[in-house]
């Protein structure tokens, strides 16, 4: 199998390629960072913008067996989302339809989209299944749920069919220690290793007064390498996805990517310090806005359709991320 992979020198792509590559199909990566390099096994690379119709027309030129895209070539931060909308919008709503509709002009109609569990609203209890209510509190959440419309409308019209990924809290790094975030990454555990390694004095917790069991906010930690797996299953079982997930799924079918395990803020550096032994002095900050209180995932459809579940536990992406961290 054969697989198209937008962003595929980021966090979560090279991570995907490399599941790919270990499961014996091929990945052709598009991502345009100057700094891109891709020396993954079984893996093409192109450096390009995925709106250039020049350069995906070569690629599918190049490669006729491609059967899916896999877009994550997408921005993913709450925060920034909220300082720069524009740029989130032009890229994460705008380039991503033209994308798509380039995929139709060129023949590849089987989609799989890096969507966000950003897309939801508060619930009672904090899980949330595909069916919870839609209300995305941030930029970035409302730039995700606007592609999800625009895709489903694709479909609709364009003989397209799409399997939209909301992922929750991917974190850690590959367990052979090939990829992973970078050092500078705002992602919680990123900035838990920079206080292990002495480079900040404290970790800010963004509130303290949410209406949860502690008071911080609760989330669903997945392990990246869970997340890639999930795409790993979710090409090789597309058309069988559809009918395993149920007869009111038959172009569009959305999944919860998560653990399925609620998680506080507090709870998650308790986790930290019980891997690492060292104790994170930690401070309450104000809310960032965008923020919802919480959620996890209800993730029984996703194993109904893929036969995915997760197989790491939060002590095990932060034990991943630390010996990513210290590969040096």
């Amino acid at each position: 199998m054969k697989v198209l992979v937008t962003g595929g020198c980021g966090y979560i792509g090279k991570t995907i390629c490399y599941a790919f590559a270990d499961a014996g199909h091929e990945c052709v990566v598009i991502d345009k960072a100057v700094d891109a390099k891709c020396d993954i096994p079984n893996t093409y690379f192109y450096r390009g913008d995925i709106v250039d119709f020049d350069c995906l027309r070569q690629v599918m030129a190049d490669h006729h067996d491609i059967e899916a895209a896999i877009h994550c070539a997408e921005l993913s931060s709450v925060a920034l989302s909220v300082e720069n909308p524009y740029e989130y919008y032009s890229i994460n709503v705008v380039k991503t339809m033209e994308f798509y509709k380039n995929l139709h002009t060129l023949g590849l109609n089987k989609v799989i989209f890096s969507s966000s569990a950003a897309v939801y609203d508060n619930v009672p209890g904090y899980m949330v299944t595909e069916r919870s209510p839609i209300k995305p509190r941030s930029p970035f959440g409302r730039t995700k749920y606007i592609t999800e419309m625009i895709l489903r409308d694709f479909c609709n019209a364009y003989n397209m069919k799409c399997i939209t990924l909301r992922y929750f809290n991917p974190i850690g790094a590959d367990p052979k220690t090939r990829c992973g975030l970078s050092r500078s990454s705002s992602n919680i555990i990123s900035r838990l290793i920079r206080i292990l390694n002495r480079e900040e004095s404290t970790f800010v917790i963004s509130g303290g007064d949410w209406d949860t069991r502690d008071g911080t906010c609760v989330r669903d930690y997945i392990h990246v390498w869970d997340v890639a797996q999930a795409n790993v299953k979710a090409a090789a079982e597309f058309d069988s996805a559809f009918e395993r997930a149920g007869d009111m799924f038959t172009n569009y079918l959305s999944l919860n990517i998560g653990s399925g395990v609620d998680v506080t803020v507090k709870e998650f550096i308790m986790a930290f310090e019980n891997v690492t032994g060292e104790k994170i002095p930690t401070r309450i900050g104000s809310r960032r806005r965008g923020d919802i209180s919480g959620s996890y995932a209800n993730i029984k459809l996703a194993d109904k359709a893929l036969g995915w579940k997760p197989g790491f536990a939060l002590e095990d992406a932060i034990y991943d991320a630390i010996k990513w961290d210290e590969r040096d």
